[in-house]
Parts: C-alpha cells; sequence; structure tokens
C-alpha cells in the first residue's frame, strides 16, 4: 500500500535570527519551534510517515530534545543535510520508502493547519505538484538599479508560495535528481518540476502560516500560539 509521507526540512541554521542556535529550537511556549511544526503532521491521519533532515551536528540534539522527549513515534528517520536545501530535500526523498504523495515543508513553519495538509495531498494526487500560499496585502514594484520605480505588478495576479509543497513522490525524485545532475539552483521545489515543464497547481494556504526567519517573527509567532490548540 502507497503511503502519503512529509519530509520537514530542519537543516538550515537561520543566522538572521542572532540567536546563535539553530532557529527551529529556539523555544516558544517552553517548546521548540520543530515540536509544533512536527505535531501539525504528526496529528494528521492523512500522513504515514515524517522524516526530518537536520544539520549533521544536531541530529542527536533533534532526536533526544524533540522527537524522544516528546513521544513522536511517527517520525521514522532523522537525517543529515546538505550543503543547500535542494540537497537536503535530496537527501530526505531518498530515505523516503514506499511513497505516492510526499509533502515537504519548512521545520520553522509551525502553524500549518489540517486542512493545507488535506488540500496539499488531494491537489497532489489530481495535478502531480502543488503549493500552497497568499496573496500579497502590498502593492508590488519592481525596482530599477538607480532607486526609481519602473513599473507596478498587478497584485490579483502575485501569490506568495509557502510550504509543504506537494507532488507525486516518482515525480519530484526524478526531477530532483535531474537538477543534481546539472547542477541547477533552485530556492523551492516547485521550481525543481517547473523547470521541466510540469505545471503546479496553487491554492489558498494561510496567512498564518508563516516562516519564523526574523526576530521580529518570533513576536508574531508567540501571539498565534495563543489562539492554536497543541
Amino acid at each position: 500500500m502507497k503511503r502519503t509521507c512529509a519530509i520537514i526540512l530542519a537543516a538550515g541554521k537561520g543566522n538572521r535570527m542572532n540567536k546563535g542556535i539553530n532557529k527551529q529550537y529556539i523555544k516558544l511556549k517552553n517548546k521548540p519551534i520543530l515540536y509544533y511544526t512536527l505535531k501539525a503532521f504528526l496529528k494528521s491521519e492523512l500522513i504515514d510517515d515524517v522524516i526530518v533532515v537536520a544539520a549533521q551536528d544536531e541530529i542527536d540534539y533533534c532526536r533526544r530534545e524533540v522527537v524522544e522527549k516528546y513521544n513522536m513515534c511517527k517520525v521514522s528517520k532523522i537525517i543529515e543535510g546538505g550543503l543547500q536545501r535542494q540537497d537536503s530535500v535530496l537527501n530526505g526523498l531518498k530515505a523516503v520508502k514506499n511513497c505516492d504523495i510526499v509533502l515537504i515543508h519548512d521545520g520553522a513553519r509551525p502553524f500549518i493547519n489540517e486542512f493545507i495538509i488535506k488540500n496539499a495531498i488531494k491537489y497532489a494526487k489530481l495535478y502531480g505538484a502543488s503549493a500552497c500560499g497568499v496573496s500579497p496585502k502590498d502593492t508590488i514594484k519592481i525596482k530599477c538599479n538607480d532607486g526609481f520605480s519602473h513599473s507596478t505588478l498587478k497584485r490579483e495576479e502575485l501569490f506568495c508560495v509557502q510550504t509543504p509543497q506537494s507532488f507525486r513522490y516518482d515525480l519530484i525524485l526524478e526531477c530532483h535528481k535531474k537538477i543534481k545532475k546539472q547542477n541547477i539552483n533552485v530556492t523551492d521545489d516547485t521550481m525543481v518540476v517547473e523547470r521541466y515543464g510540469h505545471k503546479v497547481y496553487l491554492y489558498e494556504g494561510s496567512y498564518d502560516n508563516i516562516k519564523i526567519t526574523t526576530p521580529e517573527d518570533l513576536v508574531i509567532a508567540q501571539n498565534l500560539l495563543d489562539k492554536v490548540s497543541y
């Protein structure tokens, strides 16, 4: 029986946070950020297996202080990340077994919800590739090198992509192997499949589904935790 798996990326150092530790392990209400991210996937009946990708020197810490401490039995593996995000994803994909649909999610996005997870799986099955996101709230302009505005983009045509990004497992694995072989750099996984002519279905995420990147994000996250039950 084919399964639905989630790969949680927790190998990034998060230098913009200026906390001296990996941002995934910064605590919100006495629990690490990664705890909340994993918990959302663990409590979903739609997810069969979870793989965490961690920095080499943090694997033991992740296992001891997150996975074992909070009895996260659905986490089957904690594997080593790579030099770049795309290397970490490929490592995670290679560690997956007997998977039909895979969701790839940032470890520093703890406010993922069941509705988004459900739709991620639904649209990956329908279209092969999907990603959640939101419409930008601000007007977006193209800026010239001299500092002046060049043009204004149509806000209704823009989409701020979030994670999870979800795929048929065989599709995303094949495409990641190709960009590795061709030494192509990408910033997210939708770019990987788009590179080889595959369309990505974009569906509604949530403005709460923030990626915690800066100290200001921690303040927002503390407030969001007050309205989320874990």
